[in-house]
């Protein structure tokens, strides 16, 4: 078993482990108070950090008090105001007297909400909780660049952080032994030698012989007390070899309808969606590039800053927007090499015949390549003839397609958690 000790030294006044604590004890408050802050603020806004206001009735603890003790006989009187199954008031009220007059009082008291403060890498943890990209493989590159260290056996040589420690005081002992063992012979047989010598006839015994054998045996200790305890020629190292291996790496394509039936409020909305969604890859994900794609009549691909501040506008062929995603595919990402993914968003409308040609489209071309693709109609009213062409294709790709519908900027949020929140793994 390992042992991790954080001695990283904390603020002053607070503690790393007991926040940790706190925010693991409090979750469920917490990203409740998350997610309407996300509602609320605007989504530009979304990397600062957030005051999170907690009701102190959910934070009390019980708590255990000894009690007197003993046999006791307590008279309880009772009361002239209430009698059993009259309701009270709440406490509290408007103006702090605490009876709910409006009027200042000088009765009374309670407690306000406990109120924190989530540092940014805290807000952003619970905004993304529990969300990925929906089936993302590793994928076999044929010029594999990416490496990782993996244990390739033990070396004689290292540096002293990958040393090993057991295998290092196996070797020690194993040379201890070595060592020994000739040298602790000896030293029995002459401790013998001297025992038999020393048991004769004082008449017969051979004082040199007993000198020599007594030298002998000091001899032969120093030389077994000399033998260190560990050598440098015992030390043994962890040797690693970086080993290529499989990339998992994605492109999400981010399709934003900008034609003239798209209203301002529209497009605020879609580009809040894409905001968050470039923040969650940005944010989780090392390896996932983003292509910007604008359409109306004509699709183009584009910049992060033009596809977000851009005031270009038209017709709607959407038709237009999934070719280029097609063709882009084809020139520079491979699928049998990329997690390739799709999220568009549009109100919905289209010119009369092109919605059959988006259905063509995905379902003999792109739905064959994509690992996701999900759709955002943003609009108050009724569904029109690209969302009717899209349910064919969901019902055709249940777990690779998805649909949801925006009708205020307050289902962002929920909606973007639900496209992308972690499946069960088949």
């Amino acid at each position: 078993m390992s042992y991790f000790i954080d001695r990283r030294p904390n603020a002053r006044n607070k503690s790393a482990v007991n926040r940790q604590r706190f925010l693991q004890r409090y979750r469920s408050h917490i990203k409740r108070a998350v997610e309407e802050s996300v509602n609320r603020r605007s989504i530009t806004d979304m990397e600062r950090g957030e005051k999170v206001s907690i009701p102190a009735k959910d934070i009390s603890e019980p708590s255990f008090q000894h009690g007197p003790g003993g046999r006791r006989t307590v008279v309880s009187p009772g009361n002239k105001d209430f009698a059993e199954g009259d309701r009270l008031r709440r406490p509290g009220g408007g103006g702090g007297q605490g009876d709910g007059d409006g009027q200042a009082g000088n009765q009374g008291e309670g407690m306000d909400e406990f109120v924190f403060s989530l540092s940014r890498e805290e807000f952003l943890d619970f905004v993304f909780d529990g969300l990925e990209l929906p089936h993302l493989e590793r994928k076999q590159l044929q010029v594999l660049e990416e490496t990782r260290p993996v244990r390739a056996g033990i070396s004689k040589e290292g540096v002293p952080a990958r040393i090993n420690i057991v295998r290092s005081m196996r070797e020690a002992q194993a040379r201890r032994i070595g060592m020994r063992a000739p040298l602790k012979r000896a030293l029995r047989e002459a401790q013998e030698a001297l025992e038999s010598e020393e048991r004769k006839d004082p008449v017969l015994r051979n004082p040199a012989r007993i000198g020599e054998l007594k030298s002998e045996i000091e001899r032969l200790e120093k030389r077994i007390e000399s033998i260190p305890f560990l050598d440098t020629y015992d030390l043994r190292y962890n040797h690693l070899t970086h080993q290529p291996m499989p990339s998992n790496q994605a492109v999400m394509f981010c399709i934003m309808d900008v034609s003239g039936s798209m209203t301002q409020a529209h497009k605020d909305i879609g580009k809040r969606f894409f905001l968050l969604l470039y923040l969650f890859l940005e944010r989780n994900y090392e390896k996932v590039e983003l292509v910007f794609v604008r359409h109306h009549t004509v699709a183009k691909e584009v910049d992060e800053e033009e596809f977000f501040y851009s005031r270009e506008t038209g017709g709607t062929i959407v038709s237009s927007a999934l070719t280029l995603v097609n063709s882009i595919i084809e020139a520079r990402y491979a699928p049998e090499q990329w997690n390739l993914y799709v999220a568009q968003a549009s109100d919905g409308d289209n010119w009369d015949d092109d919605s059959s040609t988006c259905l063509e489209l995905l379902d003999e071309s792109l739905m064959r390549k994509l690992q996701y693709f999900t759709y955002v109609e943003i609009t108050p009213h009724a569904h029109q003839a690209l969302w009717e062409a899209y349910d064919t294709v969901r019902a055709a790709y249940p777990e690779r397609f998805a649909m949801q519908q925006i009708v205020q900027a307050e289902d962002i949020y929920p909606v973007f958690r639900e496209l992308f929140r972690q499946r069960a793994q088949s």
